[in-house]
């Protein structure tokens, strides 16, 4: 079977723009879910909703694919399943090294998505003596010390990184040195790679700050009360005049200062 150090998928010199690439998996997901209750095909409409875009976006992106469906009948499940498997590269044996074995790189060791989805993971590395040796999903860890052995010998070209803050840019200078191309970035921090290495970045703090700010903006619109209507004609533009003269230790203030 052919390594992800030796291939690479179709998209990019195929000129599939980066917003599809990203939609793709959501396409995948949801074809799955349908190849998994035998449904044999799915209209546009019903899979754009299963996958939460609009259908024009859908039949867009499947477009670069060169899948138009067929009218009246919709696309077939199974085909479209195998078209975006071989698109995203997911029809390949991709070995993958993930590093930093504390609680959440041992929950994506032990995530059973990677191999139905043609990653495999090759090895678990800590930099903790003690995790030596250690079982987990399976896997026995393997220290630091054997990070640019251990690519080499499986033709890693993806890691994840599971590290503290203070750790992850070190470790992704080795694996970049040692050839790995693309990383998945967990720890809390931005990395700096060179030009030709992907990096994703997931962040679950950022991600649970933007629900709270959203949460926040809901409960402030649930108790704003309605504007005031003004009591006479012209009150309120005599109102918005007066408000504009406002005098402060700078002069006038504006009544709503520009951002």
């Amino acid at each position: 079977m052919a390594t992800g150090r030796t291939h690479r998928p179709a998209t990019r010199s195929r000129g599939i723009p980066e917003a599809t690439v990203a939609r793709l998996p959501l396409y995948l997901r949801a074809l799955t879910a349908l190849s998994e209750r035998s449904v044999p095909t799915v209209s546009s409409e019903e899979l754009a909703a299963a996958a939460g875009v609009n259908s024009a976006k859908l039949r867009k992106d499947f477009s670069y694919l060169g899948s138009y469906g067929t009218r009246g009948v919709g696309y077939d499940v199974e085909y479209l399943v195998y078209q975006i498997s071989r698109e995203l590269g997911l029809t390949q044996d991709w070995p993958v090294v993930i590093v930093g074995i504390g609680n959440l790189g041992a929950a994506l060791a032990n995530y059973g998505g990677f191999a139905s989805r043609g990653f495999r993971v090759a090895a678990l590395i800590d930099a903790d003596p003690a995790m030596a040796g250690k079982p987990v999903a399976g896997l026995p860890v393997r220290h630091t010390d054997e990070l640019e052995s251990i690519i080499t010998d499986n033709g890693v070209s993806i890691g994840v990184i599971a590290t503290p803050a203070g750790a992850a840019q070190q470790v992704c200078d080795r694996l970049v040195a040692a050839g790995v191309t693309s990383i998945l970035n967990f720890a809390p921090t931005v990395l700096s790679v060179p030009e030709g290495v992907d990096v994703r970045k997931v962040d679950l703090s950022i991600e649970l700050q933007i629900l709270a700010f959203h949460e926040q903006r809901k409960a402030g619109e649930e108790t704003t009360p309605p504007a005031a209507t003004p009591s006479r004609p012209g009150a309120h533009a005599r109102a918005a005049a007066g408000a504009g003269s406002r005098k402060g230790p700078d002069g006038d203030v504006p009544a709503v200062m520009p951002a």
